[in-house]
C-alpha cells in the first residue's frame, strides 16, 4: 500500500507548482505566502490564495459647502449627516466641512471683509466653526460641537454659556462684536469636547487665522466645477 501524502503536503506542492519557487523578490518562506495579501502580491501568488481576504473598498469622500445660518444647511447636518456619520463605520465615509457658502469676500483698503447671506452673525459663525476645526483638529472631535452648535437655537451663542456685553474697545466680525471677557463658558464644547481650549477658538476668531481660514474657504468653494448653485452643496469624490 502506497504511503499517505499528507493533505498539506499536496496543498504545498498545489500552491508551488508550476513555478515551485516565488517570485523574485519573494524572501518568505512558502508556508507564509498566503498569510497576507501583500505578501501574496510580493510572491506572485494572489491567483492561488483563494482565503485573501478581499481588498477594502476606498472611503466615501463628501464634502459640505454650506452655511451656520442657513435653515436647509442645518436642517441637513442636523438631521442627514451627523446621524449617517454615528451610524457608518469610520473607515466607510470621509466628511469635510467648507462654512463658506453663499458669502462674499471682499478686499477693503488691504484687509478682508466678508458679506454673509444671512447677515453679519452668520459670518461670525461661519468663522467660529472654521476656527473650531483648525483648533479641534480631529473630525470625530469637533463634528459632534459643530452638531450642538447648528442644532441649537443660536449658532453663535451655543458654544457660550454666557457670553456678557462687550466692552466699547471689542474686535468685531463685520457688525457682530466678539466678547474677550474671560472665561469663556462654552456649552457644546463641554459636553462633546472638554479638552478643546475654548479661549484658543476665540484668538483665532478676533485674529489673523480667522481671516485666512475663512479666505481658504472661499477659494475651496469658488473652485468648485460645476460651480455651486445654492446650499447646502454636496460633492461626493470630488
Amino acid at each position: 500500500m502506497a504511503p499517505t501524502v499528507p493533505l498539506a503536503v499536496l496543498a504545498l506542492v498545489a500552491l508551488v507548482a508550476p513555478g515551485l519557487g516565488g517570485a523574485p523578490g519573494c524572501d518568505y518562506p512558502a508556508h507564509r505566502w498566503c498569510s497576507s495579501r501583500d505578501i501574496a502580491a510580493a510572491c506572485q501568488v494572489q491567483g492561488r490564495c483563494p482565503s485573501l481576504p478581499s481588498p477594502a473598498a476606498a472611503p466615501v469622500e463628501l464634502s459640505l459647502y454650506y452655511e451656520s445660518l442657513c435653515p436647509a444647511c442645518r436642517e441637513f447636518l442636523v438631521l442627514r449627516l451627523f446621524p449617517t456619520w454615528l451610524l457608518l463605520p469610520e473607515e466607510m465615509l470621509n466628511i469635510t466641512l467648507v462654512p463658506y457658502g453663499n458669502a462674499q469676500e471682499r478686499n477693503v483698503s488691504g484687509k478682508l471683509d466678508f458679506q454673509c447671506q444671512h447677515g453679519p452673525e452668520e459670518c461670525l459663525g461661519n468663522m467660529m466653526e472654521a476656527c473650531l476645526m483648525h483648533e479641534a483638529k480631529n473630525f470625530s472631535t469637533y463634528f459632534p460641537v459643530i452638531f450642538c452648535l447648528e442644532s441649537g437655537s443660536s449658532v453663535t451663542k451655543n458654544l457660550e454659556a454666557v457670553r456678557p456685553p462687550p466692552p466699547p474697545s471689542c474686535p468685531t466680525v463685520g457688525d457682530i462684536p466678539v466678547p474677550l471677557t474671560p472665561p469663556l463658558c462654552p456649552q457644546c464644547l463641554q459636553i462633546y469636547a472638554p479638552e478643546v481650549d475654548s479661549g484658543r477658538i476665540a484668538a483665532c476668531v478676533q485674529g489673523d487665522t480667522g481671516v485666512a481660514l475663512m479666505h481658504h474657504n472661499a477659494q475651496v468653494t469658488e473652485a468648485l466645477d460645476p460651480p455651486h448653485q445654492y446650499v447646502p452643496w454636496i460633492t461626493i469624490n470630488g
